[in-house]
């Protein structure tokens, strides 16, 4: 749980208060300039800190900001930031606004931060300035570690996950505090059971195995589904023996302050006549390119039911859609299937839109976030807004896939493709990873994504032996694969999922 340091209170220990309104005299329509800043080391470790920054704004409104300090020492130096852009010019800094937390009301406030590196020594800043007006104020010793410790990590979760929903283009708790979904994806619950291998593929689901999460610092877990297991048509367990197992993990995370996500993934219908048409058993014993009219909304039917009013839980509506690939790489025909569903060219099965998704669940009278995914194994999002389904409740994120081998892996593609709807709704990064079990593309994927408040999900927690990609631990105690895990773990352990 999260507990929120008060602003301008004397007498704590680790941060530095700064406040009060600009003395100087000012133009008529700068005459009510004036802020407040909260600088919070939350951790420090030899060479190395991670820093907690709170802005508020006591004038007028402001539509965008920048926030200025210079470090007192020539080592120190911001390497990684979140919730701004963050540049560095000698030992000035700036902190530019993001799209969506530039609105700052009177006496409103924004949480931003950093992890920096330092040399000698890790004085605080003596002054900020926010749009160039001085945040006045004394200096109040409090809060962190005045001598460097060894571990730079952040609390595990504490007590029950939050309750989440939507709310503009942010994912926010109960208290109305945006927040992230970081964690990991723990496959097998959408293959074992048609497999022989069991629920979990002999994986543990015990209070030490969650514990080896919340050493990572994962506050989301992302669980995959096998709609026939669930319905009990197929595999083994199936039915009211694989929900059960389902719920009773789902309960031990959210009791042990982990969000969970639950994803449809291995679906019933054979598909046997478009392009790459390797999935060709009826079952539910393989990727289809989308979920199937006959079974997928009575799932989401009896998975809403059993977990609404549960809203820790969310709901990510199906895995990887891939009905433009079906169709012939018909962009238009692919993205009306994703909503529509119906007959769909290429796919010899009548399909379940995501309209027909999100209909089942809400008819239950469930309130879970929704995830609605893009085309192109989820990968291409540049017309989701365009064919976002209708959502009584408006809970809904996109749900976004980025793997080193897909189309969009760069950069500019993200500032392009993604940041544009990230202004109108959440998104989600559900699944992401590299195929070399290094850590390099994923470094400058989370790099962004903490940037631009984005929640994220690295695939896969399962000791499989990373030697294709995508598998971050050697032992379900959680020991980090080389590269892959333990790059994504030292990250995991510098960040907060609330803003």
């Amino acid at each position: 749980m999260r507990h929120r340091q008060s602003l301008l209170v004397a007498g704590a220990v680790g941060a530095l208060v700064l406040g009060a309104l600009a003395t100087t005299t000012l133009p008529a329509s700068a005459a009510t300039s004036g802020c407040a800043v909260t600088y919070t080391v939350q951790s420090e470790w030899q060479g190395g800190f991670r820093a907690d920054v709170e802005v508020t704004n006591l004038g007028d409104a402001v539509s965008d900001w920048t926030l200025t300090f210079d470090f007192p020492n020539a080592g120190q130096k911001v390497t990684q930031g979140w919730s701004a852009a963050w540049t560095q010019s000698g030992t000035s800094v700036s902190a530019d606004s993001m799209s969506w937390n530039g609105s700052l009301a009177t006496d409103a406030s924004t949480s931003i931060g950093f992890v920096g590196a330092w040399r000698d020594a890790n004085p605080e800043p003596a002054s900020f300035a926010l749009n160039g007006t001085t945040c006045t104020g004394s200096t109040t010793p409090t809060g962190g570690p005045t001598t460097p410790t060894e571990d730079p990590t952040t609390p595990p979760p504490d007590g029950s996950a939050p309750e989440l929903s939507v709310s503009g283009n942010q994912i926010v708790t109960e208290d109305g505090e945006p927040y992230r979904l970081l964690g990991v994806s723990r496959s097998s619950t959408e293959f074992a059971c048609v497999q022989g291998k069991g629920l979990f593929d002999s994986g543990p689901v015990d209070q030490a195995s969650v514990d080896a999460m919340k050493d990572w610092n994962i506050h989301t877990v992302r669980l995959p589904l096998n709609e026939e297991c669930w319905l009990g048509l197929n595999g083994s367990p199936s039915g009211a023996a694989y929900q059960q197992g389902v719920k009773d993990y789902v309960d031990l995370l959210v009791a042990n302050g982990l969000n969970v996500i639950l994803d449809l993934h291995w679906t019933w219908g054979a598909y046997t006549t478009g392009p790459d048409w390797h999935c060709t058993d009826v079952h539910a014993t393989c990727q289809k390119p989308m979920p199937d009219a006959q079974y997928a909304p009575q799932f989401w039917s009896g998975v809403a039911e059993t977990f609404k009013g549960n809203d820790a839980v969310v709901f990510d509506l199906f895995n990887e859609p891939y009905p433009d690939m079906a169709s012939d790489w018909d962009k238009t025909l692919g993205w009306q299937c994703l909503r529509d569903g119906g007959t769909c060219a290429g796919i010899g099965y009548e399909v379940a839109g995501m309209q027909d998704l999100v209909d089942a669940v809400r008819d239950t009278g469930a309130t879970n976030i929704l995830m609605i995914s893009g085309l192109e194994w989820t990968n291409d999002m540049r017309e989701w807004l365009a064919y976002m389904p209708e959502d009584p409740l408006d809970n809904i994120a996109a749900s976004w896939h980025a793997y080193s081998f897909n189309r969009c892996v760069t950069e500019s593609c993200w500032d392009a493709e993604i940041a544009p709807l990230m202004q109108e709704v959440p998104v989600v990064l559900g699944e992401f990873g590299q195929d070399d079990c290094e850590f390099g593309y994923m470094q400058e994927l989370v790099n962004w994504a903490d940037a631009n408040g984005m929640s994220y999900l690295a695939w896969t927690w399962n000791p499989w032996g990373c030697t294709g990609g995508a598998v971050l631990i050697k032992d379900w105690a959680g020991t980090p694969e080389p590269g892959v895990g333990e790059g994504f773990r030292n990250h995991l352990l510098t960040q907060s999922p609330y803003l």
